[in-house]
């Protein structure tokens, strides 16, 4: 079973910057498009960010101009960088890979940011 194991949350004042790290146990991961979501307090999780085996980029409406989302296969890792961030940024974040409107592997734990001052 691939384990998804995210990193690099924390607390941030307005304005700061976080890189999310989500490290990925698939043995064919340079083939798998992967994404970010976030879930806020009593919320629905909702995507952030995807990025496709090749490497075209997709964001949010609302992430657009201040995430940006890279992949490193030889680390099996997808990574979230998040520039001026908002406190309405504030959100448990997960890494996945959506298949249709599914998606393929179990969530794992998340790594929570938030934006506070």
């Amino acid at each position: 079973q691939v384990q998804l194991v995210e990193s690099g949350g924390g607390l941030v004042q307005p304005g700061g910057s976080l890189r999310l790290s989500c490290a990925s146990s698939e043995r064919i991961f340079s083939t798998i498009g992967m994404g970010w979501y976030r879930q806020a307090p009593g919320k629905q999780r909702e995507l952030v960010a995807t990025i496709s085996s090749g490497g075209k980029t997709n964001y949010a409406d609302s992430v657009k101009g201040r995430f940006t989302i890279a992949r490193n296969n030889a680390k099996n890792t997808v990574y979230l960088q998040m520039n001026s961030l908002k406190p309405e940024d504030t959100a448990v974040y997960y890494c996945n890979a959506p298949f249709g409107d599914e998606f393929r592997y179990s969530w794992g734990q998340g790594t929570q940011v938030t934006v506070s001052s």
